[in-house]
């Protein structure tokens, strides 16, 4: 059974997210990135979100999500800037606590912290961290960041500065589970879903919605009386003006990234042949592709996402040009995020010169 917000569920926000896995040095992939989140900004975007991930460049290229996004903050004005997510697993979190209160200050009250324990083992073992550990070290942490935050006492009778008891409010924490989800809920803090998970051994054919529906469910369920949720619903989605380009960036990403699972000692990932049709690989990632059209009636069918508060999109792992990613964007504002009940594209979305162009030749 689908339970409905015990709230009056606010207007659905927009925004962007991104692995930083443009085809390019890290420091161009940071370039595109930001010129990305300052496009989407300008097209009525409110959020942006990137991930944090350690020595694997092809899984996502930032390990210091906090470094950057105040290199964003630097250069936009009013979208929110979050972290999709920090690993905390492998933080120091007193260290995350005070980032994240510098970051907010100089952004001007625009951080938005989304918190996992993700990795892959060999991630947690340069840490020193087993990766068998990521849960229990996760809830300690996330408990010492919740009280450095607050302002308690810690070790040796210190009190984190700057105090930032506020972004007690901005906490979400992902999940792949029902357990998450119910954690993320009795907390009080805002639920993050991913584009994709892998199905369960004894139920392979289950959709994403209908294994996020449970989830959603149960951080309902357990959020305090009269608490507004928060749900995040990331999907991926590539708009393209004509459905050929969009399945032709798919064929190259999907089947580039089927390989590398295929060979992966660990990840929550699916697995699927690399060789299979590109329906398949489509099917197995949770992909959104094509038109406008196209992508709003396959939006339209996920029940998940239509009761997420935040719709935020990304085009991992297509990975297409940076010229399609814009064009994306604002065909996203545009048309599709109005479709599925967003309102903040009002007079916003208007193309800039070359980008249609520039798409041509990608």
């Amino acid at each position: 059974m689908i339970l409905s917000n015990p709230t009056t569920t606010p207007k659905k926000r927009l925004g962007y997210f991104s692995r930083l896995l443009d085809d390019a040095s890290a420091g161009e992939r940071y370039r595109l990135v930001t010129e990305q989140i300052a496009h989407a900004e300008a097209l009525g975007f409110e959020s942006a979100w990137v991930a944090q991930h350690h020595f694997h460049e092809h899984e996502g290229g930032l390990p210091s999500p906090l470094v950057f996004l105040a290199h964003v903050a630097a250069r936009t004005q009013r979208i929110r800037l979050g972290t999709g997510v920090v690993t905390l697993s492998m933080e120091n979190a007193i260290r995350v606590a005070e980032d994240a209160a510098v970051l907010d200050l100089l952004s001007g009250g625009r951080l938005e912290v989304g918190l996992g324990t993700g990795g892959t083992a060999e991630s947690f073992e340069a840490f020193g961290v087993g990766s068998q550990e990521r849960g229990a070290v996760y809830g300690r942490n996330l408990d010492v960041l919740r009280a450095a935050w607050r302002g308690d006492a810690l070790r040796g009778g210190v009190r984190v500065y700057p105090a930032a008891p506020h972004l007690l409010g901005r906490i979400w924490q992902a999940t792949f589970s029902v357990e998450g989800g119910q954690r993320a809920g009795a907390a009080g803090e805002g639920l993050m879903l991913s584009r994709t998970q892998p199905r369960p051994d004894h139920a392979p054919k289950l959709s994403l919605p209908e294994i996020q529906n449970p989830i959603i469910d149960a951080y309902l369920a357990a959020l305090p009386a009269g608490q507004a949720p928060r749900i995040l619903g990331s999907r991926t989605l590539l708009v393209a003006d004509r459905r050929e380009d969009a399945l032709r960036w798919a064929e190259t990403g999907l089947r580039r990234l089927a390989v590398r699972h295929a060979h992966a000692s660990a990840g929550p990932f699916p697995r699927v042949d690399p060789q299979a049709p590109l329906e398949r690989l489509i099917e197995a990632y949770d992909v959104h592709l094509g038109t406008p059209d196209e992508v709003i009636a396959s939006l339209q069918a996920d029940t998940a996402l239509a009761r997420t508060t935040d719709l935020v999109f990304q085009v991992h792992s297509i990975d297409p040009p940076h010229a399609a990613i814009l064009r994306s964007l604002e065909l996203t504002a545009r048309i599709v995020a109005p479709a599925l009940g967003w309102s903040g594209a009002a007079g916003a979305a208007a193309a800039p010169a070359g980008t249609e162009r520039e798409l041509q030749a990608a």
